[in-house]
This record gives structure tokens, C-alpha cells and sequence, in this order.
């Protein structure tokens, strides 16, 4: 595979409502999207970075810097064996996960297309559909989030997650429980708590939660090791986990007991594929989260998650969910029972809207 030019297209897009947690409130995103040409084959990619250094440093603007300015050098005119070995060859460049993975995924797409045969099978993937739940971010007061769970339930989603932060944390949950004691409940905190919050996490304990995922520092295993400790429900880390080194780390010290795999924030999928086999071995159950994305890297999520460790629903919703016009065709679409039917086709499976990203796109950069 020789990787002959690169194209970076910075769109923003509006939510069809707001999103809330513990880092801020946003209605619009910036996103992303990488275009890469191998052979005559076009394959999509997506960074997956918010616009503020809040959930992890890298940012829709230093995405762009080091895209242009570092990862397209490294990368274009290079031969290499297949997707696998980008790693290595972008090996040079320290962090900057999610910039990296957009074009490692891309490539997966073009390979993919090489190939003739789904993306989900050449990663080794197996379900033919899969299991789907719902972040939910901090609302205004209860009754909202209730109506909200209501109609996502209706919709068919397995599993509610919802955002949480101290001061909208215990009340919350108390009342879904009370007013949904059956559904599979998890609260998300994106590292809003410390170590000395422990007796207040304790007793969230009370409200049979599938489990918290990322309570404390995004880069503290040491205090999420402690924490597990005097807790019965699962610790799931999320923003901790960014190389296989510290997944390896994280379940060796016991900070956790599940993962959030996500493809940006890992570095693509051969890095997620191996803590996916690092996990399976351990008995260590993962599941897919969301970062916002365009129809492009829903469909990277949605190939991630037909891998066999991906046995809790992630957060891969519908199309409509957050988007008025998504930029795939078709769009993303959720059934009744709350499954996605994982395309059969070779590459992602959608076809990007290219009427619609150009007219989308504010910023735009062919790099040879």
C-alpha cells in the first residue's frame, strides 16, 4: 500500500440539541475528517477530538497542526505492508492519538475496498449486528431526563448511561431507579470526582449500576486502583486508557474492571485490537463509547464492536440521534430490539455525502 495524497476537511456541524457533561455544554462540533488515496481507492477517517483540551489535550485546531504538519510527512509516499504498520512508521510522533487513528482507520477503509470484503470481517469481527445503548448528558432537572429515557427506551436502546458531576450526581439516579428499576443503568463522571469523594460514589452503589465509568483523574490509575477497592460495581476507565500499555497496566493493578474502547483515543484499531485480545484473555469485558462523531466514524465504531470482547452495548446510536442530515449514505439506524445491522458491504459500508461534506466544510487542505 503506498499512500499517495491526503486530504483534511474541518466541518462543523450542529447537534440537534445540546450536549452537557462535566466538562461544559456544546451545540456545534468541528470535526475532522481525513480522506486518504491509495491506488485510485479513497478511504475515510475521523478525528475524533472536541474543540477545548477538556477530555484529553488534543483539540480540533492542534489535530489540524499536527496532521499537516507531522503525520502527512511521515506518511505520504510511503510504502507499507498494509494499515497495520502505520503505527510504526508515525511511531516518531508522541501522543496525538486521535489524529493518528483517523488515518489509520482511513486505510483500514481502503483495504477494506482492496480486498472486496466488509471492514468489520478483516478486522476479525464476527457479530452481524450490534448491541446498542444511549449517553445521556446532565439536564436542566429530572423530569427532562426522564422524558428523554423514555423516548430512547421506546426507541429500543439495551442500555441509558447518563452523565453525572458532583451536585447532579445521587439525586439523578435516585429517581430514574425509582421510576425505571429494571434497565440497565450506568453513570459516566469524565473524571469530575477525587479520590475523597469515595463515601458519595459509595453510595451511588445503592441504585444497582452496571457500573461508573471514569469517576476520577484522567490520567490517575493510582487513585482508581484504591477506589475499586472499596467498591462492589465495576470501575469502567475511559480517558485513562490511551496506549495498550496502560489497559495493560490498569487491569494488572486492578484500577478497573471494564473498558471503554475507543478507536480515537487509542490510536486506531491496531492498538484497540490488541487491547480487545489483551482484555478478552482476561475476562475483561470492553464495549465501545462515543465521542459525538459524524456517520464516518460511527461507522469505524460500529466495525470495532462486532469484535467478540464487545459484549456490553457501547454507545453507537442512530443517525438522527444527534444529526438533522448525517454524511453517510444510508444513515445510521437503529431497530426496534436496539440493534445496528452491520453493513455487508466492503469498506466502511456507507458511502460519504461528498455534496454534503463540501458544503459542510469551512477549512480544507490537499496534502501530496
Amino acid at each position: 500500500m503506498r499512500i499517495d495524497a491526503l486530504t483534511l476537511h474541518e466541518i462543523h456541524i450542529r447537534l440537534k440539541s445540546s450536549f452537557e457533561t462535566s466538562f461544559g455544554q456544546i451545540w456545534e462540533r468541528r470535526i475532522l475528517l481525513v480522506e486518504a488515496c491509495s491506488d485510485g481507492l479513497c478511504g475515510w477517517g475521523e478525528v475524533t477530538a472536541g474543540e477545548g483540551p477538556f477530555y484529553n489535550p488534543e483539540t480540533t485546531d492542534t489535530s489540524w497542526s499536527i496532521f499537516s504538519g507531522f503525520v502527512a510527512p511521515l506518511a505520504i509516499g510511503k510504502n507499507i505492508e498494509g494499515p497495520g504498520d502505520l503505527p510504526t512508521l508515525l511511531a516518531p510522533i508522541r501522543g496525538h492519538e486521535m489524529t493518528k487513528a483517523a488515518l489509520e482507520n482511513a486505510l483500514w477503509d481502503i483495504e477494506s475496498q482492496r480486498r472486496g470484503t466488509p471492514l468489520a470481517s478483516l478486522l476479525g469481527g464476527t457479530a452481524r449486528e450490534i448491541a446498542c445503548g444511549v449517553s445521556l448528558g446532565i439536564q436542566t432537572n429530572p423530569e427532562a431526563l426522564l422524558s428523554i429515557i423514555e423516548r430512547e427506551l421506546d426507541a429500543g436502546y439495551q442500555r441509558i448511561k447518563i452523565k453525572i458531576k458532583p451536585g447532579k450526581d445521587l439525586a439523578p439516579v435516585q429517581r430514574l431507579r425509582q421510576d425505571f428499576p429494571r434497565i440497565k443503568l450506568m453513570v459516566d463522571a469524565n473524571s469530575a470526582y477525587t479520590l475523597e469523594d469515595w463515601p458519595l460514589l459509595k453510595q451511588l452503589e445503592g441504585f444497582y449500576l452496571m457500573m461508573i465509568e471514569q469517576p476520577l483523574g484522567w490520567d490517575d490509575l493510582y487513585s482508581h486502583v484504591e477506589l475499586q477497592k472499596r467498591l462492589d460495581t465495576p470501575i469502567c476507565l475511559d480517558e485513562c486508557i490511551h496506549t495498550e500499555e496502560q489497559a495493560r497496566a490498569a487491569v494488572e493493578l486492578g484500577a478497573c474492571k471494564i473498558i471503554n474502547l475507543k478507536l480515537g483515543r487509542v490510536g486506531g484499531y491496531t492498538v484497540a485490537s490488541r487491547i480487545h485480545d489483551f482484555c478478552l484473555q482476561r475476562g475483561v469485558p470492553v464495549w465501545c463509547g462515543g465521542m459525538l462523531e459524524s456517520g464516518i466514524g460511527r461507522a469505524h465504531n460500529i466495525a470495532l464492536s462486532t469484535l467478540p470482547n464487545f459484549t456490553l452495548p457501547g454507545d453507537v446510536t442512530a443517525s438522527k440521534r444527534y444529526w438533522a442530515e448525517d454524511l453517510i449514505d444510508p444513515e445510521v439506524t437503529v431497530s426496534p430490539q436496539g440493534t445496528i445491522r452491520v453493513p455487508a458491504g466492503p469498506g466502511i459500508g456507507f458511502e460519504p455525502r461528498r455534496e454534503l461534506i463540501e458544503k459542510l466544510t469551512v477549512r480544507k487542505e490537499r496534502l501530496v
